[in-house]
């Protein structure tokens, strides 16, 4: 069984096998969080997303292309939501879907991967580094070849157009321009 699970050894550390891998969004998470008042971080998560994983013999030639509904943030508060979906924040009814699209994988300190890519939200499209670590693999019990990877990055959304705010006395504002974007993937090799 050993021989079928979608794992390699190279130089030392564990990496996927090569393959096409579907996001599984069941077991996935797309998750974000800011300041509120220079505060308190509000997080959230999208919850409809889909996406490829297609890792290369060299890990250096793979690439990755998911795909967010934008309609689908959920802050677990139905006004804020409301508002996140409005022309201030991500406009999804004109722009529906946020894409990402790696553009360069490199090896990063302590066996993790900076994953490069062009990242698109209402219809700008600014590069990011993701942060990435590859968290194992196995064949489940059905007979499915998967694969775990957990990633961060920081974006300043007002790259992006993203500028609503309202000013606080003393120069800080009620939302914070640096969003983190962490990641949890699951994917299953096609």
């Amino acid at each position: 069984m050993a021989a079928t699970l979608p794992t390699r050894t190279i130089a030392g550390r564990d990496r996927p096998a090569a393959g096409v891998y579907a996001i599984d969004p069941g077991h996935s998470r797309v998750a974000f969080e800011v300041r509120h008042l220079m505060l308190t971080r509000t997080r959230g998560h999208f919850a409809r997303f889909a996406g490829t994983i297609t890792v290369a013999e060299r890990i250096e030639d793979s690439a990755v292309a998911v795909a967010i509904a934008a309609e689908s943030v959920d802050t677990a508060y139905p006004d804020r939501d409301a508002h996140l979906r409005s022309h201030d924040f991500l406009g999804s009814a004109a722009h529906p879907e946020i894409l990402f699209r790696s553009t360069g994988i490199a090896p990063a300190a302590n066996g993790r991967w900076t994953v490069r890519g062009d990242l698109t939200i209402r219809d700008v499209t600014r590069p990011v580094a993701l942060d990435t670590a590859f968290g194992g693999g196995l064949t489940d019990p059905w007979g499915n070849d998967r694969v775990a990877f957990s990633a961060t990055t920081t974006i300043d959304r007002e790259d992006w157009g993203i500028t609503w705010n309202l000013p606080l006395e003393g120069n800080g504002l009620v939302v914070g321009k640096e969003v983190r974007i962490d990641l949890e993937i699951e994917a299953t090799r096609q």
